[in-house]
């Protein structure tokens, strides 16, 4: 599985790569940025879902298996949550100064 995924990752970055390629006077050169912006958050919001979906998962086993350590690791998934939510804010400010 994590070897597909990473044959995926580098895929469609290879696809990609031929926007780079453009001359800058030919598109106006907003081009460029515009699609870089695009593509990271692209990025990070799918690997932001998949972190988050992968974290929740990991916590709900965690809590069946051991209820008495409930409050403990909820407040470890709510800091990861938050640390990995903002991953996707800040490629979305970022996407957005660009």
């Amino acid at each position: 599985m994590k070897q597909k995924l990473m044959t995926l990752g580098v895929g469609m970055l290879v696809m990609a790569s031929p926007i780079f390629a453009q001359d800058a006077a030919s598109t106006g050169g907003a081009l460029n940025t515009k699609a870089a912006a695009l593509l990271a958050m692209g990025v990070a919001a799918g690997l932001c879902g998949l972190g988050q979906g992968r974290a929740v998962a990991s916590a709900a086993e965690g809590m069946a298996r051991n209820p008495g350590a409930i409050a403990a690791i909820r407040v470890s998934l709510l800091l990861g949550l938050a640390f990995m939510e903002s991953l996707a804010l800040f490629t979305l400010v970022a996407s957005k100064i660009i």
